[in-house]
C-alpha cells in the first residue's frame, strides 16, 4: 500500500517539476500559469495510468465489463448527482479550512482541455491508484472491509493537498471504496468520479468566485437551497438502494 502511494506522489512531483522547468526556461511562462498546471496534471495522469496498468499494480477486471453492468453504471452517475450538493452543504457547516488550490483549479478548468483532464483523466488515474491498488491491497490485508475503505478514503482526501476539499473527498472516498469492494472493479467508481468532477467543473463556471457559498447558486434564497438539498437526497437514497441491490456482495 505504502509503495503505491509513494510512487503516485513521487510521480506527480517529478512530472510537475519537469513541466514547470520546461515551461519557465524554454517558453518563459510565469510560475503557476494555468496552462502549465493543466499540462502537468495531464502528463501525470497519463503516466500513472500507463505505469499502474503496465506493471499490473491495479489489475483490470475484464469480467465485470463483460457482465454488461450498464444499470449499475447509470445508478452510479445518479448517486454522484444526488450526493454532491448535500456533501458540499455539510462541508460548509464545518469550521472554515484553509483553501490553497481552489483558485488555481478554477483557472485550470477554463483552459481548453481542462474538462477532459479534470473530469476524465483524473478520475481514471485516481481510481486505479486509490481503489484498484491501495484499497485492493488493504482489503487483502485487513479483516474489516470498512476499515480498509476508511483508510483508503483518508489517504485519498489527504493526497488532494487542500484542507478545504478534504471533507468532501473523504466522503466521496467512502462511497467509491464501497463500490469497489462490492464489484472488485474500478468502473462504477470511474463513472461516479467522472460525474462528481463534471458537476464541480460546471459549478466553477456558474460560481467563478472561489469564496462563493452554495446558497449563492440560488441568489441567497434559503428556501430554494433547502428544496434542492431535499431533491438531492431523493435522488441519492434510491440510488444507494439500487446500487446495494445490483452490486455483488
Amino acid at each position: 500500500m505504502t509503495s503505491y502511494l509513494v510512487l503516485f506522489v513521487a510521480l506527480q512531483l517529478l512530472v510537475v517539476t519537469i513541466v514547470n522547468f520546461v515551461a519557465t526556461s524554454v517558453f518563459h511562462t510565469v510560475e503557476g500559469n494555468p496552462v502549465t498546471l493543466l499540462v502537468g496534471s495531464a502528463v501525470t495522469n497519463v503516466a500513472v495510468v500507463a505505469l499502474f496498468l503496465s506493471l499490473k499494480m491495479s489489475p483490470v477486471n475484464k469480467e465485470y465489463l463483460l457482465s454488461r453492468p450498464w444499470a449499475t453504471l447509470a445508478w452510479s452517475v445518479v448517486c454522484a448527482l444526488g450526493v454532491v450538493l448535500p456533501s458540499v452543504w455539510l462541508q460548509e457547516l464545518l469550521p472554515p479550512l484553509p483553501d490553497v488550490v481552489s483558485e488555481q483549479m478554477m483557472k485550470m478548468m477554463r483552459v481548453p482541455g481542462g474538462y477532459f483532464v479534470i473530469a476524465v483523466l483524473a478520475p481514471v488515474a485516481e481510481e486505479l491508484v486509490f481503489r484498484g491498488a491501495i484499497l485492493r491491497q488493504l482489503s487483502e490485508t485487513l479483516r474489516s472491509r470498512w476499515t480498509a475503505i476508511a483508510i483508503s478514503a483518508l489517504l485519498f482526501a489527504l493526497v488532494h493537498g487542500n484542507p478545504a476539499q478534504m471533507p468532501h473527498a473523504f466522503a466521496m472516498g467512502l462511497i467509491l471504496g464501497w463500490m469497489y469492494c462490492r464489484t472488485k472493479s474500478i468502473v462504477p467508481g470511474v463513472a461516479f468520479h467522472w460525474c462528481n468532477n463534471t458537476v464541480a467543473y460546471f459549478l466553477s463556471i456558474v460560481l467563478p468566485d472561489p469564496d462563493a457559498k452554495l446558497i449563492d447558486l440560488y441568489g441567497g434564497n434559503e428556501t430554494s437551497l433547502i428544496l434542492s438539498l431535499v431533491f438531492s437526497l431523493c435522488i441519492f437514497v434510491p440510488a444507494i438502494v439500487q446500487l446495494n441491490m445490483r452490486m455483488k456482495r
